[in-house]
């Protein structure tokens, strides 16, 4: 995952058993799943390794789902001090309230993000210091509750006032002492902003799409609150089979941290692999200027043509070496949301598939397929290359993509690299392109390089 480009990992962190001397093991697992466990201290020091071979990397954020007792939260701090060292990021109590160092300032750091001990229990005004991702979404909200409120300025609902208390002596001191985002649920955004920088919002992939649909009814909403703290969306509970949910939504709201489960490949995972790689991979993107300035000027809707041509060097699907030619055809598609919040919506098309030629299949016969983009500054183009199943028609088979920003693309003809499900490019990849031509009916305001 650190390789890969990820900058902010979740631990799930549980007592696990003593050493022979007796001495608190920390595990990492994903609760009440059959997944296995890892000890706390090998995940730290190999997250070391990476940061001694990358020392020059962004900030790494390591998100801590603390289930543990007051001893083995002592002994997760003191693994993390040793480990990490100069590169643990620890905050200074006297300058919480300043604005936060910028990713540049803070190169080679570990910060985590957790729970820390504040000053009272009054969760209703200062915010909770429980802040968890539960897998179950009816206990997600209350984890973290935002008031909606409608033109009246009324609660939608009597649950989301509800408040629950914890007591600071569930929390270890030493790992309080060196966390800098402190989970917090609010009773509205306008409360929020009235926190300190350090403050981070957590909101489940459900809530963040109720919330984006209310959006412009609510001018000092969510996206209001992300220009001067931090908040993270993650996927529901109800995924067991690890799916992803699309990041647009949170990217649309200026959302700085959208989890994902980065071991399955779908769709969704590939967006994201398309967004971070137009900056390297180096996992962070500035957002846009829509997003970061309150008068910013938004560009007009375009119209976008794209029509495939041709392909080179498509390998068989899962890499095979041997087997039967492939059938390649391309599904193209736009993953699109209003600028003023909204429904994201997603318009796909494709074209017909190729008998038997991976090698130079041709599609220069077909219509272009056309596109209105409401959001240039977030939507996102993706192609991917399907092998059709004409034996069977059970189900095609997955040969690679390419996910573009919108904004990252230029008109006239333009040859497409191509990707495998993780996000590589070699060994039977390295020459698989599309060549397709892109037409603006309407430019947007900015368009970048390709």
């Amino acid at each position: 995952a650190l390789y890969g480009g990820c900058r902010c990992l979740e631990l799930d962190c549980f007592d696990g058993h003593r050493d022979g001397n007796n001495k608190p093991m920390p595990v990492v697992y994903h609760g009440l799943t059959f997944t296995s466990q890892i000890v706390f201290r090998d995940i730290i020091e190999t997250i070391k390794l990476f940061l001694d071979s990358n020392p020059d990397c962004f900030p790494l954020i390591l998100s801590l789902e603390n289930h543990c007792s007051p001893p083995y939260q002592d002994v997760m701090a003191s693994i993390m001090i040793s480990n990490f060292e100069d590169s643990l990021y620890i905050p200074d109590e006297s300058n919480l309230h300043d604005p936060l160092p910028s990713p540049e300032k803070l190169k080679g750091k570990v910060l985590l993000k957790g729970r820390r001990i504040t000053d009272t229990n009054d969760d209703f005004q200062h915010g909770s210091v429980y802040d968890t991702d539960s897998d179950d979404d009816s206990e997600i909200e209350e984890e973290h509750t935002i008031v909606e409120r409608d033109r009246d300025d009324k609660p939608l609902s009597p649950k989301a006032t509800a408040v629950r208390q914890v007591s600071n002596s569930a929390f270890s001191p030493d790992l309080s002492r060196i966390t800098i985002f402190h989970g917090v649920r609010v009773t509205s955004f306008q409360e929020g902003m009235k926190s300190s920088k350090d403050c981070m919002l957590s909101i489940d992939e459900s809530r963040a799409r109720k919330l984006c649909r209310i959006e412009s009814m609510n001018k000092n909403g969510w996206l209001s609150y992300n220009n001067s703290h931090l908040s993270r969306v993650y996927p529901s509970g109800k995924r067991i089979d690890s799916s992803n949910f699309s990041p647009i939504t949170a990217w649309s709201r200026g959302s700085q941290l959208v989890a994902l489960n980065i071991q399955t490949p779908d769709y969704a995972r590939r967006l994201n692999d398309g967004r971070f790689r137009q900056n390297g991979n180096c996992g962070y993107v500035l957002k846009p200027d829509s997003l970061r300035l309150q008068d910013h000027q938004a560009s007009n809707p375009v119209l976008l043509s794209i029509k495939v041509l041709c392909a080179t060097c498509l390998p068989k699907s899962k890499g095979d070496k041997k087997g039967e030619c492939i059938n390649p055809y391309v599904n193209v598609s736009v993953y699109d949301i209003p600028r003023n919040g909204g429904k994201e919506n997603a318009m796909s098309h494709h074209t017909q598939h190729v008998t038997k030629n991976g090698f130079n299949p041709i599609w220069f016969h077909e219509h272009p397929f056309k596109f209105k983009i409401e959001n240039t500054d977030v939507a996102m183009v993706q192609f991917s290359v399907w092998d059709r199943d004409v034996a069977y028609a059970i189900s095609d088979n997955f040969i690679g993509s390419a996910s573009i920003p919108i904004s990252c693309i230029r008109e006239g003809y333009r040859s497409v690299q191509l990707y495998d499900a993780n996000n590589k490019r070699n060994g039977a990849f390295e020459c698989a392109t599309l060549l397709v031509e892109v037409k603006w009916k309407k430019k947007s305001q900015e368009i970048k390089m390709w």
